[in-house]
């Protein structure tokens, strides 16, 4: 009576190009999506950290505050002369909170430049009591840990604009790797599937299954979240993947960009309480709004010279989805445009939104957490998985033999 040989049934088609992928783009950008995962999980908490290492100079002492803070303009003057630094102040960051100090910013990149420690020619934050002008403390921000994390982040501390690409490319593998290991970990049947969603360990001692499955378990409850973390990061990175977002959101493959508004009394002489009649402006405005942002030397990120006064109100505490635009003449203080955020088309919003929702900020202190898992298991991802391959490479080179 001949015997029955149990031959294993041949993987799909699909399940044998997606287990090359998987273990091709591991091993190639496996170091830099370690990295960039690690640097990404430290910063989800940035706000948090900060506010309880800084909360002395984030808050003005009871007994200073008036009715009227100093003028913008006073206060920039004399800031300008005690700290003596070679640029002009940048911007100012005012909270409507009366109890909270003014940030002042000064902020200047080296376009020539190839990494982040030349390309930031100075990033420092003062932080300043309005009501008597007192300079509460300085925060040379090119050297703390946050900025630093976030370009590692970013560019891996290369320039911010081709640096981005450098770590766009491994977190569109990491998206395909994420999506290979999604097929390569379906079961093929019931049975099958109820291992994949637990670890059982009973009878397990081999340091290897469990390294197995930590990677194959972890790997399948982080994947979705992984997916929202990386598109939204290769968001900032790719014009395509704004434009496809755009598409799907509005119709439209870009976000309409406002016109270029031109101050009309350009042949007044400039008004020297222009910044505190935009702050005034923006104070009866959004009332119940957090903060708001405004240009004191002119010019945008790019230094390019502003037509205007674009003031930027935020919603709410470290949160960028909800905020609104306001538009005011720079010699006269006019208010030219108030684009609220329900005036938003909804590809807007989202444009707004993306920040928070790569970090998790986006569904508050819960969002941020589950955020700070996720990020430790995508760390964890590339080393369990070399493991993996390292343990099968082992095997083999022993059959060999």
């Amino acid at each position: 009576m001949r015997k029955k040989h149990h031959h294993k049934k041949k993987s799909s088609f699909t399940k044998k190009w997606s287990a090359k992928l998987h273990l091709w783009f591991g091993l190639s950008v496996g170091l830099i999506v370690f990295i960039v995962s690690l640097s990404g999980t430290i910063y989800v908490f940035k706000d948090e950290i900060q506010n309880q290492l800084r909360k002395d100079v984030l808050y003005v002492k009871a007994e200073t505050i008036k009715q009227k803070p100093i003028p913008i303009e006073v206060l920039k003057e004399k800031i300008t002369l005690e700290l003596n630094e070679k640029g002009p102040l940048t911007s100012v960051e005012i909270p409507l909170d009366k109890n909270k100090s003014y940030e002042f910013l000064y902020y200047e990149k080296d376009k020539k430049a190839w990494n982040y420690f030349d390309e930031v020619k100075i990033n420092k934050l003062v932080y300043v009591n309005p009501y008597n002008g007192e300079i509460l403390d300085v925060y040379n921000e090119k050297y703390d840990i946050f900025p630093i994390l976030k370009s590692i982040h970013w560019s891996l501390l290369l320039k911010t604009d081709w640096g981005k690409y450098v770590v766009g490319i491994p977190v569109v593998l990491f998206i395909i790797m994420l999506i290979t290991g999604i097929i390569l970990w379906w079961p093929k049947n019931k049975k099958a599937r109820q291992g994949r969603f637990s670890f059982d360990w009973k009878n397990v001692k081999t340091w290897k299954r469990k390294n197995y499955d930590l990677h194959n378990v972890l790997g399948f409850y982080v994947s979705f979240i992984a997916l929202v973390i990386s598109l939204s990061g290769i968001y900032f990175s790719y014009p395509w993947v704004k434009n496809i977002f755009n598409f799907t959101l509005s119709g439209s493959l870009e976000v309409s960009k406002e016109k270029s508004m031109q101050s009309p009394d350009s042949l007044m002489a400039k008004n020297n309480s222009v910044f505190d009649l935009t702050a005034q402006e923006a104070r009866k405005l959004y009332p119940t709004y957090s903060s708001f942002r405004m240009p004191l030397n002119g010019k945008n990120k790019k230094g390019k010279e502003l037509k205007n006064i674009p003031v930027t109100v935020y919603g709410q505490d470290g949160r960028f989805a909800v905020r609104s635009q306001l538009f005011f003449d720079k010699y006269s203080g006019k208010l030219l445009m108030n684009r609220s955020h329900q005036q938003l088309n909804t590809a807007e919003k989202y444009a707004n939104a993306n920040y928070d929702i790569h970090t998790g900020s986006y569904f508050g202190i819960f969002g941020k957490i589950i955020w700070f898992i996720a990020g430790l298991i995508c760390t964890s991802l590339p080393v369990t998985g070399f493991l993996i391959w390292l343990g099968k490479k082992k095997k083999k080179g022993i059959r060999k033999t």
